[in-house]
């Protein structure tokens, strides 16, 4: 096994497998301390990086004109490291079980190419078990080297969390695990040098991969909690994020918020869990239940936008309602299993048309990943109600004469499921106004 010594001199090198949101801020902040090698399958978002160009934007211009990482889409060069570590995307199927193929690809890949002494580190989301009977099979058959004598395992769970300029890679704690204790102190030692929350140093790898499959699994699990009260309260007509603001005086209430569950992580990680307890026999009621609720907000809102049109004397088939914002989560482009295309599709099965802004997501990728076209905001016009569904910071430009100017001369019914924009001033302006 490499020593920290060799990394650090250069006469070794670290790589970095996937270059998406998680793998690109990692390669950067190590290519400050070590010879690092970027890898991603992507030629074109290779070329991108090699010109200085993020379009994830998790990593400022400046440093990256300045990261030493050399960005490749070349799997040969992968021989030259000695620690190298997978950063690809976990999701899941259409039947929402887990899809392992991008970390069963790049398991392939590192394995024809590794070395013998090699440490191979996984910080793609998994259930517990995978890295260990998935990853190491798939790498030995493809290396011809065998575990533990010619390389070795070890497991740090990413923790980026897309378009947050506080909670970043290096003032995170990092989970570190390993399949021997050589293998952990190395890591521990790698991430060390980048990371000055500090290391939390797990026992095992399954430890390690449970600990990152529950972080997300309880947020979740929270979150349902509070779309579900959302619900309760809107039947009786009080004002949830009111509720919330009250019980949230008290010192030990959680500040969870209702609202659309979407993304790479929250969305997507419990099925990893419940997959896996599924397999040993267990049948989780919390985890799933929590999941229906969320996954079925996107239509609670549609059929309320469609409740207003109705009292408010409007029409229903035909409507014109605009959305603002169809990422995942506000001031990020990231639209992956956005949960915005679930009110656009129950939408439509009432004949509405729904005309959709997002500012920071890429038109191109929506049309080819979601069928769905991206309008301009002009084309936000003679509306019969609109619904903020993304909080873009850069919305807070749309003044009340902004929001107003969408519905012509008719009345303005606004449906705010962020809770962006100020309730009384709103409620002033003369603005029907709902809000999850």
């Amino acid at each position: 096994m490499v020593s920290l010594d060799a990394l650090r001199q250069g006469t070794s090198a670290v790589a970095v497998v996937g270059l998406g949101y998680v793998g690109l801020p990692l390669a950067v902040a190590l290519a400050r301390h070590f010879n690092v090698i970027g890898f991603d399958v992507n030629s074109t978002r290779v070329a991108a990086l090699q010109r200085g160009h993020d379009a994830t934007r998790e990593v400022d211009s400046a440093d990256l004109a300045n990261c030493k990482a050399l960005f490749t889409d070349d799997p040969e060069q992968l021989r030259q490291a000695s620690v190298i570590i997978v950063a690809v995307p976990t999701p899941v199927d259409d039947h929402r079980r887990p899809d392992l193929t991008p970390v069963r690809a790049a398991s392939r890949t590192v394995g024809r190419h590794m070395s013998r002494g090699c440490v191979v580190c996984y910080e793609s989301t998994v259930y517990p078990g995978v890295t260990e009977e998935e990853c190491r099979p798939t790498l030995e058959a493809e290396s011809g080297l065998r575990f533990p004598q010619d390389f070795t395992l070890g497991y740090s769970p990413e923790r980026i969390n897309p378009g947050d300029k506080v909670h970043r890679l290096e003032t995170v704690r990092k989970i570190v695990s390993g399949s021997d204790e050589a293998t952990a102190d190395l890591l521990e030692q790698v991430y060390g040098s980048v990371v000055s929350a500090g290391i939390h140093r797990a026992s095992s790898i399954k430890v390690a991969e449970a600990a990152k499959v529950i972080e997300n699994t309880q947020r979740d699990i929270n979150i349902a909690l509070m779309n579900e009260l959302a619900i309760i309260f809107n039947k009786l007509d009080i004002d949830t994020l009111e509720v919330l603001e009250a019980a949230g005086s008290k010192w030990n209430f959680l500040p969870f918020r209702p609202g659309l569950v979407g993304g790479h992580c929250i969305g997507v990680d419990p099925y990893y869990l419940t997959y896996k307890a599924e397999e040993i026999g267990c049948h989780p009621e919390v985890i799933l239940s929590g999941r229906r609720i969320n996954d079925s907000m996107g239509k609670f809102v549609a059929e309320i936008c469609v409740k207003r049109l109705i009292e408010s004397d409007r029409r229903v088939k035909g409507a014109r309602v605009g959305i603002l914002g169809f990422t995942f989560k506000e001031n990020v482009p990231d639209i992956r299993n956005t949960r915005v295309v679930d009110i656009v599709a129950e939408l439509k099965e009432y004949g509405i048309t729904p005309l959709v802004h997002d500012p920071e997501a890429d038109p191109a990728e929506a049309l080819h990943e979601y069928g769905q076209e991206l309008l301009p905001l002009s084309a936000l016009s003679h509306l019969d109600a609109l619904i903020l569904a993304v909080a873009h910071e850069s919305f807070r430009s749309l003044g009340l004469d902004d929001i107003k100017a969408m519905f012509g001369s008719g009345a303005v019914s606004l449906m705010d499921i962020k809770g962006f924009w100020d309730k009384r001033a709103l409620r002033d302006a003369g603005i029907d106004l709902w809000r999850l």
